[in-house]
């Protein structure tokens, strides 16, 4: 899995590009690309990363990427396994700032447009509520005409630049300009990812990027703007989160299954990233 700067050919001619994915996972890889990418969840649910934001997501997920910030939708264990009939549900559109002409968001009438625009370089992700408003539109424009999807893009732009429904994710401006040493954290993350449950040390990491210890925690706090183990507890966290709501074992269970050998230490740090303890985040939910 490397971290890589998509140019696709097909976008080259296009302002706007709308996928619909039904396949059984979305990303491949920890990646970024030269154009905003509005990205709509309608079915699925994992771990998404945003620069050096780690969270749970599901139906309903609405989020705003901007350009050349790394990115990372990684779904539920159970997606990829070759006798999983699970599908992702996905509408996925990638659009330049000039969509609808040069430099229109320049004009003080597009000022919120614009203002959404140069947050998205942080990530935003929006509310319940508007993903729920927009479910309709966001999965037929892949059905309109050309025309007729610049003037809904512009339309759900606007409507998403009004609401107070959104926050951004990345606590700090993660856009990269270069692969260099890309391909060594994508392969980082994918083995956090696939081992998270583990008693996996800061040598075993620092092994996989081929770097001692002391050069992978300067590295890793470089490019994520975390250390190794605030990462590995955010993960553990986010996908403790999605257990507790999608399935009936007890809180314990959930502990263990994640990688921690203590209740009273998975407690603590599922207050400190979540905001709340576990019984009391399942039981709002």
């Amino acid at each position: 899995m490397k971290l890589i700067l998509k140019n696709t050919d097909s976008f080259k001619n296009e302002r706007i590009d709308i996928t619909k994915k039904e396949i059984p996972c979305l990303d491949s890889s920890w990646h970024y690309h030269a154009q905003f990418e509005l990205l709509y969840i309608s079915k699925s649910n994992g771990i998404r990363f945003v620069g050096d934001s780690v969270s749970h997501f599901f139906p309903g997920d609405l989020v705003l990427v901007g350009p050349y910030l790394p990115h990372l939708w990684r779904n539920d264990s159970s997606y990829y396994k070759q006798e999983e009939t699970n599908k992702v549900k996905t509408i996925i559109i990638k659009f330049s700032k000039d969509f609808i002409g040069e430099n229109t968001f320049n004009l003080p009438e597009f000022s919120k447009i614009n203002q959404l625009l140069e947050k998205s370089k942080f990530g935003v992700s929006f509310g319940k509520d508007v993903s729920r408003m927009l479910h309709n539109e966001l999965l037929c424009i892949i059905d309109l005409t050309p025309a007729e999807q610049s003037v809904k893009l512009l339309d759900i732009l606007c409507r998403l630049s009004l609401t107070e429904e959104k926050r951004t994710l990345s606590s700090a401006d993660m856009r990269q300009y270069t692969t260099e040493n890309s391909p060594r954290l994508d392969e980082v993350i994918k083995y956090i990812s696939n081992n998270y449950f583990k008693d996996i040390s800061l040598k075993d990491v620092s092994d996989v990027a081929c770097m001692t210890t002391n050069s992978f925690c300067r590295f890793f706090k470089k490019m994520t703007n975390k250390s190794y183990v605030q990462f590995l507890n955010e993960v553990r966290i986010r996908n403790a989160s999605r257990l507790l709501v999608q399935e009936e074992i007890t809180i314990s269970d959930v502990c263990y299954r994640v990688g921690y050998k203590s209740v009273t230490n998975f407690n603590k740090q599922f207050k400190q990233i979540v905001g709340c303890t576990p019984n009391t985040y399942r039981t709002k939910l």
